[in-house]
């Protein structure tokens, strides 16, 4: 038996007259396959960002000898292995659904971007702390200031144009739930853009640090605030890596879609003609944008129990019809259950 909702591929798919696949009749449409491309696009434009930036850093930091630049530029590679790791989430995630995964792929989406901050964890933070942590131990003074400050400047202008990249995706998809930026980008099911948006924050952030051991370090003549410029950029990196970590960690284990989404949905449900009635529902985030729906629904009318059969299969395609609704497992209520209202 193939189940949840989508026809197995020796079943022929149920024809459901009036489907809107775009939307499910919701009263706001899911943030679907519209955004997809979107993701792209930041994970990639953050990636170009981030090789450019590591590879002139590591150069900066080789001839400064700066902590805080030798700090920047582990930073920097750790973000550019972990773009290649969300490119390779969003790859995987997006495969479609197969007789071994009925509801797709999409939650290897939080697996590799768990790979990827576990990398910022210990290539980025752990690396920058150490390293700052040794300069207090055995300081060794820096030089060609200059170079130091006009790689962290053009540094700042390519990380502030991926950082942007992100804004204006997240921007769209919290207007789109009707949240504000800083929430959806931590309630998102979205991996890639939250961990893009993170790490880019995390950056600029990052880079304000180090310009300012490394003035500090021109100013005073001492390598202690460069040193500590490097341990505050890895203490920067692990809180974002932990919060990275805590998310994903979250997704894959289940998480209930939002409360929106439930609302946007009981409403769709209840507004079918051939449904009287829901006692049940619960929506669970399978992967970026992807939820999967079971429901116990009191169909309307007296039929049958194989033509209910028949329609109960159909209400469930017509659900699954929504590109943001992997799957679909719907029953009927009993008669002494409870109605659920919005």
């Amino acid at each position: 038996m193939n189940r949840p909702g989508r026809p197995g591929p020796d079943e022929p798919e149920v024809p459901v007259a009036g489907d809107e696949p775009q939307s499910f009749g919701l009263g706001f449409p899911l943030p679907g396959d519209a955004r997809g491309s979107d993701s792209f696009l930041t994970v990639f434009v953050a990636l170009g960002a981030n090789l450019l930036i590591a590879v002139a850093k590591t150069a900066a930091a080789l001839i400064t000898r700066s902590a805080s630049l030798t700090a920047e530029a582990a930073h920097s590679w750790a973000d550019t292995g972990n773009e290649v790791f969300l490119v390779v989430a969003n790859r995987r995630a997006a495969r479609p659904a197969d007789r071994e995964h009925p509801l797709g792929h999409g939650r290897e989406a939080y697996v590799w971007s768990l790979f990827a901050a576990v990398g910022l964890f210990v290539a980025g933070g752990a690396f920058s702390i150490t390293h700052g942590v040794g300069q207090l131990r055995a300081p060794s003074p820096a030089d060609d200031f200059i170079v130091g400050y006009a790689v962290l400047a053009v540094s700042f202008v390519l990380e502030g144009v991926s950082f942007r990249q992100s804004v204006r995706q997240a921007r769209a998809d919290a207007a789109t739930m009707q949240r504000d930026l800083i929430e959806h980008v931590l309630a998102t099911s979205d991996p890639a853009l939250r961990a893009v948006f993170a790490e880019d924050a995390a950056a600029l952030i990052g880079l304000l640090l180090a310009t300012a051991g490394l003035a500090a370090h021109q100013l005073t003549g001492s390598p202690v605030p460069d040193a500590v410029g490097s341990i505050l950029v890895g203490i920067l990196l692990v809180v974002v890596a932990v919060v990275l970590i805590n998310r994903n960690r979250r997704f894959l284990v289940g998480e209930e879609a939002d409360p929106r989404v439930r609302a946007a949905v009981l409403r769709a449900l209840l507004a079918m003609p051939e449904v009287a009635r829901v006692t049940y529902l619960r929506l669970e985030v399978v992967g970026p944008r992807m939820i999967s729906v079971v429901g116990d629904v009191d169909l309307a009318g007296d039929d049958v129990e194989s033509h209910v059969a028949v329609r109960l299969r159909a209400l469930e395609a017509k659900v699954s019809s929504s590109p943001a609704v992997a799957g679909t497992v719907l029953s009927l209520s009993a008669p002494d259950e409870p109605s659920l209202t919005v």
